[in-house]
Order: structure tokens, then sequence, then C-alpha cells
């Protein structure tokens, strides 16, 4: 029995890459009002989302998860052409995205016993959820059955490493995700986070002064990751991901290709937009890189 891939909105792949692969997006859902709700990619574009952002900085978006309805409706439709399901979920840490997802896989085991229904929890977001998506995509093209493919899942999914810097500490305050003393004090300083996604939470890795050299500490930070780790970057999948600043993205990728260069056979890089899911929580300028082991190495 075939198998179809499902990943909540926070996957930032856009819509062509899922077209293109048979991916299924439930998409999240973005307000600038608090109550007025659009379903991000369908009813509001990323890019529209961070020209708001940047046209009004002093509102402070907000996100909400996928209902249990939404994925009930996707789950339903696929089970009823006879297909498993799995399901890739953002970390539980930053949603309740996969809790939905287990509701709604509860409900349609109850109509349909015999199908299998798999929810994981990712424990990434945002573009390293994309490169975790797409990597099941290629275990699945690798011949890899639902269960084996849940297991390849769980064997990556720890390696997997979003090292990024955003534009101020502002939306990670207002959305409670550091501190607001310390959050206020580095504020006032002008001072750049550097930030590490590994396990599901964010971890702080640094403070530079200026957006220059918090994209050289980037590059540094990843190096010192692979060597710490005692690991090539050639058995990993890397990309770029940025928010508002396309061409910043663009000199920012060339840099870290460059370095990365001297110390393994990385040949290119590709560039991934963060969407509303965790821009609402970053703002318009978060910029880094995401690392995930491929699955066959």
């Amino acid at each position: 029995m075939s198998y179809q891939i499902i990943s909540d909105g926070s996957c930032d792949l856009g819509t062509d890459i899922p077209q293109k692969n048979g991916i299924h997006v439930v998409p999240f859902y973005v307000t600038f009002d608090g109550e007025t709700y659009q379903k991000e990619m369908e009813e509001v574009s990323v890019r529209e989302f961070y020209q708001k952002m940047v046209d009004y900085p002093d509102v402070y978006p907000k996100s909400s998860l996928p209902s249990i309805q939404d994925y009930v409706e996707v789950f339903t439709s696929y089970v009823k052409e006879g297909k498993d399901i799995l399901c890739l979920c953002i970390t539980t840490k930053f949603s309740g995205s996969y809790n939905a997802a287990m509701n709604a896989r509860t409900m349609v085991l109850e109509e349909y016993p015999d199908v299998k229904i798999a929810v994981i929890d990712s424990t990434v977001d945002t573009v390293l959820q994309g490169i975790l998506v797409l990597e099941t995509v290629r275990m699945q093209q690798a011949g890899l059955s639902l269960e084996e493919t849940v297991e390849q899942v769980e064997r990556i999914k720890p390696s997997g490493r979003i090292i990024f810097t955003v534009g101020s500490f502002d939306y990670l305050i207002h959305g409670g995700r550091i501190g607001k003393v310390m959050g206020a004090a580095v504020s006032v300083l002008g001072i750049k986070p550097l930030i590490m996604l590994r396990e599901g939470e964010i971890f702080p890795t640094g403070i530079t002064r200026s957006r220059v050299k918090a994209r050289k500490k980037l590059i540094e930070q990843v190096k010192e990751h692979f060597e710490k780790q005692n690991e090539s970057p050639d058995d990993y999948q890397i990309v770029v991901g940025y928010g508002y600043d396309y061409e910043e993205a663009v000199a920012f990728r060339d840099q870290l290709l460059a370095s990365m260069q001297a110390y393994s056979q990385i040949q290119s890089i590709d560039i991934y937009q963060i969407g509303a899911t965790i821009g609402v929580h970053t703002g318009p300028y978060p910029l880094g890189m995401g690392l995930l082991k491929k699955f066959d190495r």
C-alpha cells in the first residue's frame, strides 16, 4: 500500500516543491489584527506577510496551528484513495500542530481501522523541517515502506540544526521566546543575537555588534559544529533560510559555500524563504542555515 507524505505549513517549501514531489501541506493561519485569520500560502503569500511586517513595524502578527478538522479532512481524502499516511509536524516545543494531527489520526482510524497513519514530531521547524520532508520523499523514492521510513526519520532527525540570527530581539521578546528583561537590555545596546535550534528548542550561541559580524560568526559556528561532530558537510543536506531580504541571503549563501568548500566537496546550497509560522517570532530579518544528515549516509 502506498503512503502519502503530509507536513504542516511550518516546512516552508513554498508551493512548487510540494506539487512537484507529491507532498500535501496543511497550512498554518496568520493574523495581523488578532481577529481575521488567513491560511498561509493559500490566502496570504509569504511575501505579503513580510511586506506588512516591514511596513507596520509596530504590529506583531500571530500564527495559529491547523485545526483537528483541517487534518481530518486531509487524512480522509487520502485514506479514501486507499493510501496510508505519514505526517511530519513542527516541533511540539513550538506548536500544538502534532497534537491536532494525532487527534485527527484517532478520529480517522475509528472510521477506517485498517489504514496506517504515522504522525511524527519532527523536533524541527521551518527550512530544516522542509529538508526533513524532502529526505522523506527520497526514502519513499528509494522504495522504503512506511515503517522503514518512520524508522529512518527518527534516526536522522536528531542531527538537525538551525544556526541563525535575527534583525532584533523585539519579536522574540513579544512572543515570549526570551526573557523580557534580558531582551530589553540587549535591544537598547543594538546587539545581534546568534541562536541555534537543536532537539526542538532554541538556545543562544553568542552575540555580535553588527549584522556583518553575525553572518561571519554563523559561518564560523557551522565549521565548528562539523569539527566537533567529526563529520563532513558532504553527508548533510544544507540550506540557507531567510525572511524578507533575498539579496542578503544570496550573498550569505555564497560566503557560506566558499567557506565550506575549504573543508568539503559541497558544490551548491539552496535558498528557502522562512514562512509566517516562524516569521511571527523572528521578525522580517531572520537569516541562517539548516543542516540535516542525509538518510543514506
